[in-house]
């Protein structure tokens, strides 16, 4: 039982991203909004992107009062020098805070599970006790799940030693977040391209030929002709995977792969409200700069942008 429930939550982790099965592996960040930017209409997808797109949904039923008293309060909260401004950097970190929301309630819900003594910190005891109980692996009769159940938990306790930059064997809650979900931290990269490999990489030759690719993601029943997206895919690992034309992925192609370079949206979103917000230019934000174009920031039920555009930078 204990290892069907592992499998299981094995299972999940690895297809928790819902794209089509050529993609699973791939880790995309979206836009910050589904809205077009287009700030001579309105100022939608600015307001998803600082307040994230729920959050931006309640202060659309505020009043502007209601909205200007708010922002006021999260303008304390971007400011973490409390030097009276908000810088690029730190309204930066904060757009990419926001749009990270999901994850952050996902971190929540395992964490109240995961911390047993409530010192808001996750020992590696813990988290193997709470996940695989007490077992050694050696309770099982059947080989092939003996030898499951330690891979499971030779992967965990290698990303969580990877996760715990400080290495005491206890996970911060950023250090926990970057153990649940390692593609989103910069220094987990290297983790999440040999987990890449370990699962495509069955003869363990330390690269991946088109069978293992392809193996990956389509296993064709007797007779089954293979369906276009994989005769797509068997082009897309000769023309484009396959940089050097060896006939293989090495570790450097699976990571171009799987974690491709991606234009940063929540960078570009910080200069664009930093550059229509600066009205003494300095590269920074000071409160009143912000709250003076408050509408470009936060919604409200009776925000006019056709008049606002004109008064953001008098009036407000």
């Amino acid at each position: 039982m204990l290892l069907q429930l592992l499998v299981s939550s094995f299972l999940l982790a690895g297809t928790s991203f819902a794209v089509p099965a050529q993609e699973k592996r791939v880790h995309r960040h979206g836009d910050l909004s589904d809205h077009d930017h287009k700030d001579a209409t309105d100022f939608q997808y600015d307001h998803e992107a600082f307040l994230g797109k729920e959050e931006s949904k309640t202060f659309d039923q505020l009043t502007p009062e209601e909205s200007k008293v708010r922002l006021a309060k999260i303008v304390g909260r971007i400011d973490t020098d409390k030097d009276g401004y908000v810088s690029h950097g730190e309204l930066h970190y904060w757009i990419k805070h926001r749009q990270r929301r999901y994850i952050e309630e996902n971190v929540n819900k395992h964490w109240r599970e995961y911390d047993e003594n409530r010192d808001n910190k996750i020992s590696w005891e813990e988290y193997k006790n709470t996940t695989y109980g007490y077992y050694q692996g050696e309770e099982f009769d059947d080989v092939e799940e003996k030898a499951t159940y330690k891979a499971m938990l030779t992967r965990d306790q290698r990303r969580f030693k990877e996760a715990d930059r400080d290495h005491d064997g206890i996970a911060t809650r950023e250090e926990f977040t970057a153990f649940l979900h390692p593609e989103e931290f910069d220094y987990m990269r290297d983790l999440v391209v040999q987990e890449t490999m370990d699962d495509i990489d069955k003869n363990s030759d330390g690269k991946v030929d088109i069978h293992e690719y392809i193996g990956d993601m389509f296993t064709p029943e007797d007779g089954e002709k293979e369906p276009e997206w994989v005769v797509t895919e068997r082009k897309h690992f000769t023309e484009f995977r396959d940089i050097n034309k060896n006939g293989y992925l090495d570790a450097s192609e699976v990571a171009q792969w799987v974690l491709p370079t991606e234009v940063d949206h929540a960078d570009n979103e910080a200069k664009h409200l930093i550059h229509e917000t600066d009205t003494n230019k300095d590269d920074k934000m000071s409160k009143e700069e912000i709250l003076a174009n408050w509408n470009m920031f936060v919604g409200s039920q009776a925000t006019n942008y056709g008049e606002d555009l004109t008064k953001r930078h008098d009036e407000l």
